[in-house]
């Protein structure tokens, strides 16, 4: 889908990437494939956004040069005796079609930018710090760079891992950084059906310490079906992509049944969730357990169909769409595209209480929720794809819960 007009003032940094992408080939960053997969030799150069073509060591756990997209501007968090922090609070802006956000040891971020293909570094009060653009990536329509997660060991290990559409395939790629530099490249899972829809995408570790990976149905419906298949599932893999221990069929599908899935997220009791796009009537909000089929493309929504699990929660399709999920405060918080909001949905017992209808409008369309820890929220706009941008989106907020109540 072409940028919409008003989003190529934000698009400024096109050339940047292609420079990132010209300096990882010229200098041979990308390396070459050794017989196990990894690639030898940095894989990502790294840039700061205003200075495209130049190299330069940011470290993930420090604060980059205040270059690239722009900062908030008044919004910073007031200091000294008393100060209380805002109920709104922007992190940052002018980025272009950011997917997903994963948080650091030290409360910076790693952010996706799905066309661009750029990784960032992202801490509150300095503008963002493009690490790199990771090879391979070939957007097309909902595909690219997408799901982002941190090692949970990552003060021991520095690994990272990514999800992206490439020429052949969806895969997951680790990566390990040494100063602040992707120093290996391994695909730990690949063969993951593409397409230019329902690409999935969304990597999470779970309190287990594996790691959970969504995949979409890539437009073949029965695949979803298929427990052979990559397509239409969540998946539970080591590190190294294998199936972990105790997966339902002994293989890496944790459940089926899915038509697009881009949100999972973990109550405290251990409980997971997943948001899922629907396709013509029902989204939903599914309570995830290990072997379970979520009927797709049998059924969509709540159907009451013996061998198929209910959603806990569904939507007319035009008030959600929904993307990332996080759990806070007693709730799920769900981020909407098509429905333009942030959706509170009680945790009570086993089950949920009634959903509630937020920030209705206010943000436009809403791509990813992360739980920032302290009674935070970020929000992550989505409106340089398929939406009307307003001045300095896309975002990343900083939102008080109890602003929200």
């Amino acid at each position: 889908m072409p940028p919409h007009p008003t989003v190529r003032a934000t698009r400024a940094l096109a050339a940047a990437s292609a420079a990132v992408v010209a300096l990882v080939v010229a200098s041979g960053c990308s390396g070459s494939p050794a017989p196990d997969g990894r690639v030898t030799g940095p894989s990502l150069a790294t840039t700061s956004a205003a200075t495209a073509g130049t190299s330069g060591t940011t470290p993930l756990t420090g604060a980059g040069p205040s270059t690239g997209a722009r900062p908030s501007s008044g919004t910073s968090s007031p200091t000294g005796p008393g100060a209380s922090r805002p109920a709104v609070v922007t992190v940052a802006q002018d980025l272009d079609v950011p997917w997903s956000v994963a948080f650091l040891p030290d409360g910076s971020a790693l952010v996706t930018l799905r066309d661009r293909a750029q990784l960032l570094h992202v801490r509150e009060g300095s503008a963002p710090v493009v690490l790199g653009t990771v090879p391979g990536v070939a957007p097309a329509g909902e595909g690219g760079l997408l799901g982002v997660a941190v090692s949970p060991t990552f003060s021991r290990d520095h690994r990272v891992f990514v999800y992206y559409t490439g020429e052949q395939d969806n895969r997951v790629v680790r990566l390990t950084f040494t100063d602040g530099r992707a120093t290996s490249f391994v695909p730990v899972l690949t063969g993951i059906p593409k397409a230019g829809i329902h690409n999935g995408g969304r990597l999470a570790f779970g309190p287990d310490g594996y790691l959970y990976v969504t995949t979409g149905d890539a437009g073949n419906r029965p695949a979803a079906q298929d427990k052979s298949a990559l397509g239409g599932k969540i998946l539970r893999v080591t590190q190294d992509g294998g199936a972990a221990p105790g997966n339902p069929f002994g293989t890496r599908v944790w459940s089926y049944g899915h038509r697009n899935v881009q949100g999972i997220a973990w109550a405290p009791d251990g409980r997971m969730y997943a948001s899922e796009f629907g396709q013509d009537t029902w989204d939903e909000l599914n309570l995830i357990q290990p072997g379970r089929n979520y009927g797709w493309p049998v059924v969509e929504g709540k159907a009451a169909r013996g061998g198929y699990t209910d959603p806990l929660v569904q939507w007319p399709t035009s008030q959600a769409s929904p993307s990332g999920i996080a759990v806070a405060d007693g709730a799920v918080w769900m981020a909407a595209l098509r429905g333009r909001s942030l959706w509170r949905i009680p945790l009570q017992g086993n089950g949920v209480g009634a959903p509630q209808r937020l920030l209705d409008g206010t943000y436009g369309r809403l791509r990813d929720v992360v739980d920032a820890g302290n009674g935070r929220l970020w929000v992550v706009t989505s409106n340089t794809f398929r939406g009307t941008p307003g001045p300095h989106d896309d975002r990343i907020l900083d939102l008080a819960v109890s602003s929200l109540r």
